[in-house]
């Protein structure tokens, strides 16, 4: 442990100087990522045999990512991004499958070197923070020796994301902006119609997973008159501010962390970030924990909102590629999904518009893709919602569910979407 900074050079040369061939990494998700360490450690690659390096949605464009340190320095995304999606698609970097909640688990079984992860500085008593990250990094502290790069415009938060400076084996200090990721403010008539249809079934005192996004955004501002809601999330976004704000979000009747907004990251914009800064109604815990079904399972009420991009007529959803392509990741999709069935008055939606751009290819399909990969079992799926309605699948026969999910599907498709599940036998033809 160095009790004092040092510059970012020492520090990877620390790093370096112990790193051996086949040697893991791991770098927190998002804005986690420390990066003076990266760009230090990208300068050295050369000197590097087979190391890797495991991050989830990465937000900066990297050399090492794109494959231009190939046998020295390598990217293993868990979630790709932006960023990643491409350098994947190339074959720069590498892609590892996997539900968020099982991450560290897998990370942990690697017996990765280091962790390198940006922190905010410390406190009075030597206490640094993993700011608006907890994710699979903090489920690694006291496991694994952590490199910190201090930045005084990182959130000090609260929560399990804290490691004292006697367990850092090394940091040094940067001053850069976080990136932020706001919301688009031209909302589509179809996603405002979707957010109106899970608005309406929330009830007062529910716990809600909010996400980012176009209808997870447009679910938030329908809540503003609900009362006693609260917020047990993977992803903690700018929507959750403005139900604080209205007086929305107490927590009072969760069963854990009650009073408590609870998430494992954030990312959104600065507003976001400074409302995270010494808020301890704000707690980052790992993602084992936030993430885990059995714990989302225990909060009445849970409800679940995520997107696919292509549900067939059993009710799978593959929210994670386009056809064979990839295009992001498992993420949490899967974690909440189950939680919301376990929770006594849970509901779990999963949202997306009825048809791609145009109108032409409906994204309600009697079968998957070829190629594509399910994301949330048929089993586990409880409602599918489009601009058109909410077939409700819980419980439901392979003829209800084909039933409720052509109802929903864009009006031009259902004729053919009715003979195709004729032909596999889910209807009897009348």
């Amino acid at each position: 442990m160095l009790s004092k900074p040092l510059s970012t050079a020492a520090v990877v040369d620390h790093v370096v100087a112990r790193l051996v061939a086949d040697d893991q990494l791991v770098v927190p998700i998002a804005n986690g990522e420390p990066a003076g360490l990266l760009d230090e450690l990208e300068s050295r690659a050369g000197t590097l045999s087979n190391v890797r390096v495991h991050q989830m949605h990465a937000l900066r464009d990297r050399p090492y990512i794109r494959g231009e340190f190939r046998g020295h320095l390598e990217h293993v995304s868990w979630f790709l991004s932006e960023v990643t999606r491409p350098a994947f698609w190339s074959g720069g970097c590498h892609f590892a499958p996997a539900n968020f909640s099982e991450v560290p688990q897998f990370l942990v079984e690697k017996s990765p070197a280091f962790v390198l992860a940006a922190a905010s500085p410390p406190d009075r008593h030597g206490y640094f923070s993993l700011g608006v990250s907890a994710d699979y990094a903090a489920a690694l502290i006291g496991r694994v020796p952590f490199v910190l790069e201090v930045n005084p415009q990182m959130p000090r938060t609260h929560g399990a994301n804290r490691l004292h400076a006697s367990d850092v084996e090394a940091w040094c200090e940067a001053d850069y902006p976080l990136v932020e990721a706001g919301l688009s403010s031209k909302v589509r008539s179809e996603d405002k119609a979707i957010a109106e249809l899970v608005a309406e079934r929330i009830p007062n005192q529910a716990t809600l997973q909010l996400g980012i996004g176009g209808v997870p955004g447009e679910v938030a501002r329908l809540l503003v008159d609900h009362r006693d809601l609260g917020v047990h999330t993977e992803l903690l976004s700018d929507p959750v501010v403005d139900l604080v704000e209205a007086g929305v979000v107490t927590g009072i009747y969760k069963n854990s962390h009650r009073g408590r907004i609870v998430a494992t990251f954030a990312l959104g914009t600065k507003r976001l970030y400074d409302f995270c800064h010494n808020n301890d109604v704000v707690e980052f815990l790992p993602v084992d924990e936030v993430n885990d079904p059995r714990t989302i399972g225990t909060e009445p009420n849970f409800i679940s909102i995520n997107a696919t991009f292509e549900v067939d007529l059993f009710g799978q959803c593959a929210s994670e590629t386009l056809g064979h392509r990839y295009w992001s990741g498992s993420g949490g999709q899967a974690d909440f999904a189950r939680g919301a069935q376990y929770s006594n008055g849970g509901d779990g939606y999963v949202v997306l518009r009825s048809t791609t751009a145009g109108g032409e290819t409906s994204r309600i399909t009697p079968t998957l893709k070829q190629g594509a990969v399910v994301t949330t079992m048929k089993n586990t799926v409880d409602n599918v919602v489009t601009e058109y309605g909410v077939a409700e699948l819980r419980g439901r026969t392979l003829s209800e569910r084909a039933q409720a999910l052509i109802a929903v599907a864009a009006p031009q498709h259902r004729d053919w979407l009715t003979s195709e599940a004729v032909r596999m036998g889910l209807l009897t033809k009348r």
